[in-house]
């Protein structure tokens, strides 16, 4: 299965920054996973409303460096967590 086309936070899952961690964090039903910038930077799209041209295109209105395939890769690890459902 492939990344929703849009994509959103799957069910009991909270995307949230710790101000005392320095981090952000995706928490999912039974496990925490710490993100990276990038990944903050995709999930803070994931609304359920954007489809994944459009957060590419976002991406890259912020970042110079944007591949398509990397936000594609990333979905879908997400989504084998069950982390990102379709919107």
């Amino acid at each position: 299965m492939g990344p929703a086309p849009a994509p959103r936070l799957g069910p009991g899952v909270r995307f949230t920054h710790d101000a005392a961690r320095a981090a952000d964090l995706l928490l999912l039903p039974e496990k925490v996973l710490v993100l990276n910038t990038t990944a903050a930077a995709v999930l803070a799209l994931c609304d359920g409303s954007r489809g994944l041209d459009e957060i590419t295109a976002a991406l890259k209105d912020r970042y110079e460096h944007v591949n398509r395939q990397d936000v594609i890769d990333l979905l879908a690890r997400l989504e084998q967590h069950r982390a990102v459902a379709h919107g």
